[in-house]
């Protein structure tokens, strides 16, 4: 009955080894947040500062979090997050981008 010795993981959301990961956690639930703002603010056009600096913030945070994931569920979220920011970035880079009407002419 090897089964009794290891723990049920399965209503577990991110933790598939059964250990704490709270830093993971954090930074995968950022990036969803992040991604999922700069995608939904990419539909309109005069939110461009907006949508590019949550994308690019997005992209910085899922790369870490990517750099320091462990679990296969953590990085499934993270995943999801960096799609949707880097969509939203070059959405809001191709509307104005980072800087764009604020620096300049």
């Amino acid at each position: 009955m090897a089964q009794v010795m290891h723990p049920n993981v399965a209503g577990s959301l991110f933790a598939t080894d059964g250990k704490a990961r709270p830093l993971q956690d954090a930074l995968a639930a950022t990036t969803l947040v992040l991604g999922l703002l700069s995608f939904i603010t990419s539909f309109f056009h005069s939110l461009h500062l907006l949508t590019s600096w949550a994308g690019l913030v997005g992209l910085l945070v899922g790369i870490y979090g990517q750099w320091i994931s462990v679990t296969t569920r953590e990085r499934f979220a993270l995943i999801l997050g960096l799609g949707a920011s880097g969509i939203g970035f070059l959405i809001g880079m191709a509307h104005g981008g980072l800087f764009g009407g604020v620096i300049g002419s």
